[in-house]
């Protein structure tokens, strides 16, 4: 689809050129057509002063070849010019291709141009090449740390079974964790899928499983809604949204409840077969204002500035995940009633 846009866009950009080829040629050469016309005007001069027979036909004889020579060689040279001008358009659309299509120079002005550009993109070539091995480097150093972090999180939850704020403590330090973890490893999301198809609503059980020190220590009310969603998608990266969208609604939720059921287009209660998820709270809610800019990366806005517990990542890579699992996601929000997030599947439920 893409390739397709990008022809279709080349060769419009392709036909409005020719007009500015023409007027370009006519400009560059007009020097030598001041140049043709003054020689020209002397040549028919010497003609007419000194020609033999009739001034007239002299005159006339002397215009056709003039004019006929004059074109051939514009015609010729004309197509030359063009054709450099078409080819150095081509390769500008070709994009990293655009050397192999780079025409060869006709002059050596024209020759050391096209030397400087070619050693301008091997250069270019060269700091991307180093670019690329120094950041996977990089991210492969920060997903060792992460998972090196993760075992002695483990290691300490099952000592902490018993202590019930410790925990809570812990199990954010092992969220964290796993947001630097995604966030490391969302460049190369696309590359670790496994599409298959999944059932929506035992994803929310892993999610709520996973989440549970949270919510037995949140005294929120949990409602989860029976409803019938199958979905093809990549469980793991689907369980890490699910997971995010859940966190935030306890985060900010201090009383009342939470509820999750399927949902129609507009995020209504929907029993039976639905193509969306719901996830609903009674928290502070969302300003208006802030709702266009929640899944910015970095935006806290004035809830997060308030509550000092917001790092702008958690719906960004909501956003980032969903988009490469070709789901959407929604948020409807009310400041001091709640907030619904809404994620949209558009597949097949049993």
């Amino acid at each position: 689809m893409a390739m397709d846009s990008m022809k279709k866009n080349y060769f419009l950009k392709k036909g409005r050129v020719e007009g500015r080829i023409i007027g370009s040629y006519l400009k560059s050469r007009l020097a030598i057509v001041c140049l043709y016309l003054f020689i020209t005007a002397v040549f028919l001069s010497l003609t007419a002063l000194y020609g033999y027979g009739n001034a007239f036909w002299n005159m006339l004889y002397a215009v056709v070849i003039v004019v006929f020579f004059g074109a051939l060689y514009a015609v010729f040279d004309y197509r030359k010019y063009r054709k450099k001008c078409l080819d150095l358009f081509t390769a500008l659309v070709k994009g990293e291709e655009r050397m192999q299509f780079l025409p060869e120079g006709g002059d050596v002005k024209e020759q050391l141009y096209r030397q400087m550009l070619m050693d301008v993109e091997q250069e270019k070539k060269r700091l991307c090449i180093a670019y690329d091995e120094k950041k996977k480097d990089m991210m492969d150093y920060y997903t060792m740390w992460i998972h090196q972090v993760k075992t002695p999180i483990a290691a300490l939850r099952l000592l902490l079974l018993e202590e019930g704020e410790k925990l809570e403590e812990l199990f954010k330090i092992e969220q964290y964790a796993e947001m630097a973890l995604t966030y490391a490893r969302l460049e190369s999301v696309s590359s670790d899928l496994l599409f298959q198809y999944c059932d929506v609503r035992n994803v929310v059980k892993q999610a709520l499983k996973k989440h549970f020190v949270l919510f037995s220590r949140s005294g929120l009310s949990l409602h989860l809604e029976e409803f019938s969603l199958r979905a093809v998608t990549d469980e793991k990266w689907l369980l890490f949204v699910v997971g995010q969208v859940l966190s935030n609604a306890v985060k900010y939720t201090e009383k009342g409840g939470i509820s999750i059921y399927g949902s129609d287009e507009e995020g209504n209660v929907r029993q039976g077969k639905v193509y969306y998820l719901a996830v609903e709270d009674t928290g502070i809610g969302i300003r208006e204002s802030d709702l266009p800019r929640v899944f910015e990366r970095g935006f806290t806005g004035a809830n997060g500035r308030m509550e000092e517990r917001s790092t702008g990542i958690g719906l960004y890579l909501c956003r980032q995940v969903m988009d490469r699992l070709s789901h959407t996601i929604r948020i409807k929000s009310q400041p001091g009633i709640g907030t619904k997030v809404i994620l949209g599947f558009w597949q097949e439920e049993f």
